[in-house]
């Protein structure tokens, strides 16, 4: 097919030159060969287009191909992708699975080599990525930077094998992101002189500005569970240069509603200056990652937006190499055929498999999620107590969590949540960073076994069972985190899910994405995995019950 060629007139906002001008972009052969300053005004604005600088495309529970088709009526033309989650259950081979999916569409996926597969060695995952895998991924042209090293322990105790993945990003020329929640001080000059150039979780303006200090860029997220956008938003105003704006996690019932536009008009909207604005959400994660995207420049690919104005952004058509992609909000990108690849050995649960017997006199440690953080709380609480078992009490929210291994049939582990506020039912989820074992929490045992034995069924998904409705379940059959059917249907039924799940006590913005990261090691406080409760401050397992009276 061949590259399309036209012109398109409207205000150029030239972020190069801090200017905004009228005049007259001509398209040919995919590529900007001519800006033409006039005279006058327009009523639309053409900018760059917007780059997601860092993205768990799985994470919206849809493949590639059906994730550029909604992101393109947002204005996004490219995505820097961390491919982690699949990888985590199938390897190598899941993250050929993106490529290959992503390159069926006109979206430009640039995809890392995931550094931490498993994420600890505290869980149990479906695969392992040593050095030797990943030596082989950074040498290839369509993988562009070493993902975020979440191990930040090893860095800091100088683990050979880390230090060794951290060498081989150098040697193949290829930027290193980070993953340091909380670290501070000399830690965090230390992480970052191993070569670790971003970081995207800091969740307060204080740790940001001590990473800029150390010479890191910093991603303000804005995902589904985890938001940090009202906290950093400040740092525009000293270090628009070093920052980008990225969304992490986002679930499919968001990305509906916007994607980076959204950050950006709310970064105008706060006061800070368009261009500025701009150049965090279009112009820095290209420069930062040497990414083949244009940015409203001859000679560059013609990936550009057409907007309404500068303070809403309303998208009005999206340009990816030239060919427009989505106009008016509706997508202009065909559905593709979608393969179903799965790694996903779990058999059937019973209610009793979650019983847990009542030790004497002994109060439980606890985890308490926080709405908008992916950080937990923990706390210590009396436990409830029926015929001589432990029991959720939803008066108290207090509510059992369970994990169970998808790969093999053993025991599940079981703990307790406050913060999930259910009166009845239960929740559970094939998509449980980073590992994604099944992660389930609920108001009894029968209702567990129906939201777990669900997923189950469906070789993964999201479900909910008891309480006030019918059950429900959105099967994710792609890895047990994608769904290969259409985004907007995919979206709607996830809706109804989320819909559920609140009518029935639940007060989280995105109770399915918090309970995602109830078995995320890497993020303090404490988490539950397939092997037991665990301490991320310290990096150990503790005992349920605590010791004493």
């Amino acid at each position: 097919m061949l590259s399309p060629s036209f012109s398109i007139a409207g205000n150029i906002v030239d972020l190069a030159a801090g200017e905004i001008f009228p005049g007259t972009i001509e398209v040919i052969n995919g590529r900007i060969a001519k800006i033409c300053r006039e005279s006058g005004s327009y009523s639309t604005f053409l900018i760059p287009g917007f780059v997601d600088a860092h993205v768990h495309v799985e994470s919206s529970l849809l493949v590639p191909s059906e994730f550029a088709r909604l992101a393109v009526t947002h204005g996004t033309v490219a995505t820097v992708s961390d491919p982690h989650e699949i990888a985590n259950i199938l390897g190598v081979e899941g993250i050929e699975y993106m490529i290959a999916n992503g390159r069926k569409v006109p979206f430009k996926f640039f995809f890392g080599a995931p550094s931490c597969v498993p994420a600890t060695p505290f869980e149990t995952a479906g695969a392992e990525l040593k050095p030797e895998a990943i030596e082989e991924l950074l040498r290839r042209d369509e993988i562009w930077y070493l993902s975020e090293m979440m191990n930040f322990p090893g860095v800091l105790n100088d683990d050979p094998e880390v230090l060794k993945k951290l060498s081989l990003a150098r040697k193949y020329g290829k930027p290193v992101d980070g993953h340091a929640p909380g670290l501070r001080g000399a830690a965090v000059a230390k992480y970052a002189s191993a070569g670790i150039s971003t970081d995207h979780e800091s969740f307060t303006i204080e740790e940001a500005r001590e990473k800029l200090a150390a010479g890191m860029k910093i991603a303000i997220r804005e995902g589904s569970a985890a938001r940090n956008f009202d906290e950093l938003v400040g740092l525009l105003s000293e270090y628009a240069d070093r920052c980008m704006l990225c969304t992490d996690d986002k679930h499919v019932d968001s990305l509906l509603l916007n994607h980076i536009n959204d950050l950006a008009r709310r970064a105008i909207a706060a006061g800070y200056d368009p261009i500025q604005v701009l150049r965090c959400a279009c112009v820095n994660p290209v420069k930062h990652y040497k990414l083949p995207v244009g940015l409203l420049r001859e000679g560059d690919p013609a990936d550009f937006v057409e907007v309404s104005d500068l303070s809403e952004l309303q998208v009005l058509k999206t340009f990816i190499d030239g060919r427009k992609v989505a106009e008016a909000g509706e997508t202009l990108i065909p559905r593709v055929e979608v393969e179903v690849i799965n790694n996903f050995a779990a058999k059937p649960v019973r209610a009793e498999d979650f019983r847990v017997r009542m030790e004497p006199g002994k109060r439980m440690n606890v985890i308490e999620a926080i709405d908008h953080q992916l950080v937990t709380r923990r706390i210590q609480m009396e436990p409830e107590v029926s015929d001589r078992f432990v029991v959720a009490d939803p008066e108290r929210d207090l509510l059992k969590l369970v994990v169970i291994n998808r790969y093999r049939d053993v025991s599940p582990a079981i703990g307790f949540v406050k913060g999930f506020g259910l009166k009845g039912g239960a929740m559970a989820s094939s998509v449980a960073h980073d590992s994604h074992n099944i992660v389930a929490v609920g108001t009894s045992d029968a209702d567990l076994e129906a939201a777990v034995n669900l997923v189950i069924e469906h070789g993964g998904g999201l479900s909910f069972a008891g309480g006030l409705t019918r059950a429900q379940v959105l099967p994710l059959p792609v890895a047990g985190l994608m769904s290969p059917e259409d985004a907007y249907e995919t979206g709607r039924r996830y809706i109804v899910l989320d819909t559920l799940v609140k009518k029935n006590g639940s007060a989280l913005s995105a109770p399915f994405m918090t309970l995602s990261f109830m078995a995320l090691l890497v993020i303090p406080a404490l988490k539950l995995s397939d092997k037991g409760l665990f301490d991320g401050d310290r990096f150990e397992f503790v005992p349920l019950f605590l010791n004493g009276n």
